[in-house]
């Protein structure tokens, strides 16, 4: 039986001293690693993924050809026996009087787990084209380890889990810069929009150190499209039923041998009130977004140099409320209610890369960023004002020890945050600070090239208010046997939670925020921390002779201090204090994906959770989170004749019932039942494509038509103190229909 071997994590091409191990890199012609390519022996069933540094490492096959697959390209190899032990490819553009590379159509998996330590999932840019993906925060509906959820009733805002907690206990990068954090934490997700993406890095427990300190739950790394691999031209428009529309254009431009460009252009707008349940507010609110990219990169593969350059500039506009509101007219009145949040965000970053030429496996690189984040928001009477400035700065040296099964990663961080906040709750007041830490951080990985590897990590910080913490973590994986994975990690995390940024949805409501502070320097209160366990077992298995794979992943998040945001000792009033007692999320998900033939493939999940936090009233369930939750998603393609083909995917979503919190102090007419019913929700589109350049699609979203049955409380009487728009469970509007276009020049 042959063993599986995992890939290294280490950037540069591998020495080896294993004489049964075909192993190599992937990168483009700018030397840049591509992530989540597909290595293949030739009719066999053994396989791999490059890891995060564009490497991967295979059991030794003689005689057979490799095969290397990533989007639409492909490359077929044949080493010779004394070429088994260090191998680098490289793909280029497809090109005029280009044989080796071909385009192809497969039925490779969009969603694809990576053979590292950590239990990452890897989502290419053909798993975005399976819904409506308009903006990052939508483009998790068909990934089963991530659930999307409404926040509220008014904004539209859609807020993602993992494992069962919010998305502030996630770290949020772009291109390994964390990116959603402090004030964007509820809207920033809507500003990536979902054509820029290149591929998603899902990472489940609490990630390696080298991006910080703060995520608790996961990471999720998004790579955008590099200049120096993109089209020329590259145009999405898209419109739906919900008065919708959106155009998305990329320009792209290759300067020289080692300078490329992309501009992209993004727009959007909601042009039209939709009242479907017809309780006088609108479904979705009015509004425009307007997103600007400029992006440069420099490759110098001969001096081992690779730079990348960004800045970019967004302004959103959202109105929400009741049907017929003007805010000319009506803002801070009591004639109709209304919300507007305004925004505005630029952000410039910088990456350099240097490999060195005599020592390939040895690197370092600098990551800074600079982001500027503005939003001026009322929602009914009040207000929420807040600016962050925030600057971040990264260093990573990456080596060996000896040899490749001994690697370590090694360097400084810098961050610094500024913000500023004006709310009229709980009186007219502002909230302004200065948050600094600086760091440094060392991780190794053990790799015995054969069935085990390790990383173990850990960082020294000091924060100016959380003070000098120290942040460990351990990522293994084990192969006892052909096809089965055993993977395991432990780690802490530690983060500010910024209480009014993060629940900004409480402001959609007559509650009053009341802090209950004990000394501490966030808001009167201690920062948060947590350790996160995790367990995850693959096997791969064939099924009627086709191949499957089923993983069990189990995770526990137990909180050591955490502010609770609890909304259960009143329906009046919200409370944020530090936890005095137990908290913590079980998570366990099983996935099935199956290959039953070709172009067809099934992907189901099933989720179990158990949140529970330590409420002032007493032990109780996480609020608005379903304990059971099952997924599928099936997709096919017909086989390709002279370049055209169709795509049909399809979702189905059921979430058990839900806790509903406390609302026995309102008046009789506006009390809830303590649990809301189970319900399910499809999504489905089809997609046309008729040449490698030119597509259509067709979709629907909750095509079964479900609609939460109440979803405002108080409607009737928005200013009064029965109003509350935040007990969202389930879809708030009915069927929506959308179409749209793809075109490319190559």
């Amino acid at each position: 039986m042959k063993k599986i071997i995992t890939p290294i994590l280490l950037l540069g091409a591998a020495l080896t001293f294993a004489q049964e191990i075909t192993k190599g890199k992937i990168v483009d012609r700018y030397n840049v690693p591509l992530i989540g390519a597909e290595v293949i022996w030739k009719s066999t069933t053994i396989s791999t993924l490059t890891d995060e540094n564009g490497e991967f490492q295979l059991p030794k096959e003689e005689g057979k050809d490799l095969g290397i697959y990533y989007e639409n390209q492909s490359i077929t190899f044949n080493p010779s026996n004394n070429e088994f032990q260090n191998i680098t490819f490289t793909f280029q553009p497809i090109e005029e009087n280009t044989l080796a590379e071909v385009k192809i159509t497969d039925t490779r998996n969009s969603l694809r787990k990576a053979s590292a330590a950590t239990n990452t999932t890897i989502m290419s840019h053909k798993e975005l084209l399976k819904a409506a993906c308009c903006n990052l925060a939508e483009s998790f509906e068909t990934n089963p380890s991530i659930d999307v959820n409404f926040t509220d009733a008014v904004t539209g805002n859609k807020q993602i889990k993992m494992l069962g907690l919010n998305s502030p206990y996630i770290l949020i990068a772009e291109e390994n810069i964390p990116s959603v954090r402090g004030a964007s934490q509820a809207f920033g997700l809507s500003f990536t929009p979902g054509t820029w993406v290149e591929s998603i890095q899902v990472t489940k427990g609490a990630g390696t150190v080298v991006n910080g300190y703060e995520s608790f739950s996961g990471q999720i790394n998004t790579e955008l499209i590099k200049p120096a691999n993109d089209v020329p031209l590259f145009v999405n428009l898209f419109g739906s039923t919900d008065s919708r529309f959106e155009a998305n254009v990329h320009l792209n431009k290759k300067i020289s041998d080692k300078w490329a460009t992309s501009l992209f252009l993004h727009g959007n707008a909601r042009t039209k009130e939709n009242d479907m349940n017809k309780d006088g507010f609108l479904d979705n609110p009015m509004g425009n977004q307007v997103n600007v990219m400029n992006r440069w990169q420099y490759q110098n593969a001969e001096k081992g140099i690779v730079a990348f350059i960004s800045g970019r500039y967004a302004t959103d506009l959202k109105q929400g409320g009741q049907v017929g509101y003007n805010q000319k007219t009506d803002r801070f009145s009591k004639s109709k209610w209304g919300s507007n949040i305004e925004t505005d965000k630029v952000d410039f970053s910088a990456k350099l890369g240097y490999v060195f030429p005599e020592m390939p496996f040895q690197s370092m690189g600098l990551q800074t960023a600079f982001s500027y984040y503005n939003q001026d928001s009322y929602f009914g009477n009040n207000v929420y004002d807040v600016t962050h400035e925030s600057f971040y700065s990264n260093y990573i040296f990456n080596s060996i020890i000896n040899n490749t099964k001994n690697k370590f990663s090694t360097g400084a961080s810098f961050t610094w945050d500024k913000f500023q906040e004006f709310t009229a709750l709980p009186e007219m007041q502002e909230f302004n600070r200065v948050d600094n830490s600086v760091g440094a951080f060392f991780e190794y990985t053990y790799d015995n090239l054969k069935n085990f590897n390790a990383i173990v990590g850990g960082r020294v910080d000091y924060h100016n208010r959380m003070g000098v913490f120290f942040t460990p973590r351990i990522h293994t994986r084990y192969t006892p046997w052909e096809n089965t994975t055993i993977k395991a990690s432990v780690g802490r995390g530690k983060r500010i939670n910024n209480i009014f940024a993060e629940n900004q949805n409480l402001f959609a409501s007559s509650r009053q925020f009341n802090i209950i502070g004990n000394g501490g320097s966030i808001y009167g209160l201690d920062p948060e921390i947590a350790w996160n366990y995790g367990l995850s077992i693959s096997q791969k298995f064939k099924l009627f002779g086709r191949n499957a794979d089923v993983t069990a992943d189990f995770y526990r998040t137990d909180f050591k201090n955490q502010i609770v945001t609890d909304i259960d000792y009143s329906a009046r009033e919200v409370r944020f204090y530090n936890l005095d007692g137990k908290s913590f999320a079980n998570s366990f998900q099983f996935d099935f994906n199956y290959n039953p033939f070709t172009h067809f493939n099934i992907r189901a999940a099933y989720k179990y959770y158990d949140i529970q936090t330590a409420y002032e009233k007493g032990q109780l369930e996480k609020p608005l989170q379903a304990k059971h939750r099952f997924f599928t998603n099936i997709e096919y393609q017909t086989h390709e004749k002279n370049g055209k083909y169709w795509r049909f995917d399809a979702t189905y979503n059921w979430m058990g019932k839900q806790r509903i919190p406390n609302t026995s102090d309102n008046l009789p007419e506006n009390q809830l039942a303590s649990y809301s019913n189970p319900f399910g929700t499809i999504n489905a589109q089809i997609t046309r494509v008729f040449s490698d350049t030119f597509e259509i699609y067709v979709g629907g979203e909750n095509l079964s038509n479900y609609q939460q049955h109440r979803v405002i409380v108080g409607g009737n009487d928005p200013f009064g103190s029965n109003f509350d728009s935040t007990m969202v469970y389930a879809p708030i509007f009915g069927r929506m229909i959308y179409a749209g276009l793809r075109f490319t020049l190559k």
